[in-house]
């Protein structure tokens, strides 16, 4: 079997994603994603049964996902999960279409549109990237006078990412998210990222512990999961204060480094059985 792993930077997930397969028999190949031309009609990755995409970027992950499922090699994540996943927009669509519970969102593309969502959503309120990770870019409006100031900034910044304003109502969470990592239709770990500031991301300083997987967890996770095309996906929950878990995002490429400090899980080798298992049902 011949694998190949999609990552322009090899960072701790990477390394430990490349060993575990390497443990399984599978010959495992790197690819450098700014070393591949995609050649529309091919010619592919020849002798791949399955690719593993771990790029950092999600235009990298985005075209290459279409390329390979245009030249019939399977990806984890197939294209149409990667596109969701890769703007949190289609993403809350995503999660509305199949009923579940996620803060009160909506998307403005003007000022004034902005302006009037957010009086209705009431203040604070949250403004992010519809494309962006680790928690930059994001903005806690504490009223108007704050919303029309970073709104203001974004459009002059001019470019298509800032163009779009996706408004979320703040949810006052305990001082903590849920980090649902999900393979298939199956809860791997999930850990409360713990931080004294409102953004809870490991990337920004987040701190990870155990988090019980309740049934209602695991059935919203992987509900959330499946929502956007199934696959190898974290989840990102929030705990509202009347008790309500809610799905904040999905993120198509999961890092993993901070969760195995609190979890015994060997989550690269679960990652590898899942990319192993979909390169058999490929063949």
């Amino acid at each position: 079997m011949r694998i190949g792993v999609v990552c322009s930077r090899v960072r701790v997930e990477e390394k430990l994603i490349l060993a575990a397969l390497r443990e399984r028999g599978v010959d495992v190949v790197r690819i450098d994603p700014r070393e591949l031309p995609l050649w529309v009609g091919g010619p592919g990755l020849e002798g791949m049964d399955a690719v593993l995409l771990r790029c950092v970027s999600h235009t990298e992950a985005f075209y290459i996902s279409r390329w390979l499922a245009g030249v019939g090699i399977p990806t984890v994540n197939r294209h149409s999960v990667v596109a969701t996943c890769g703007d949190k927009f289609l993403t809350s669509m995503a999660l509305a279409e199949a009923g579940l519970p996620q803060p009160r969102t909506a998307l403005a593309l003007s000022r004034e549109a902005a302006l009037s969502v957010l009086e209705g959503m009431g203040y604070p309120a949250v403004l992010k990237p519809v494309v962006g990770s680790w928690g930059r870019l994001m903005a806690l409006l504490s009223d108007r006078n704050a919303a029309e100031a970073v709104i203001e900034h974004k459009l002059t910044l001019g470019s298509y990412q800032h163009s779009a304003l996706y408004l979320q109502e703040y949810v006052e969470k305990p001082g903590r998210d849920i980090r649902a990592l999900v393979a298939g239709h199956r809860l791997l770990y999930a850990v409360y990222r713990e931080s004294d500031h409102w953004i809870t991301n490991t990337a920004r300083g987040g701190k990870t512990r155990p988090c019980p997987a309740t049934p209602e967890l695991v059935e919203l996770a992987v509900g959330a999961a499946r929502a956007v095309g199934g696959g190898l996906l974290a989840v990102d929950l929030l705990e509202a204060p009347d008790g309500r878990l809610l799905v904040n995002e999905v993120n198509h490429t999961p890092e993993f480094h901070g969760a195995m400090e609190a979890v015994d899980v060997d989550v690269p080798g679960a990652i590898a059985d899942y990319v192993i298992e979909l390169a058999k049902e490929g063949r």
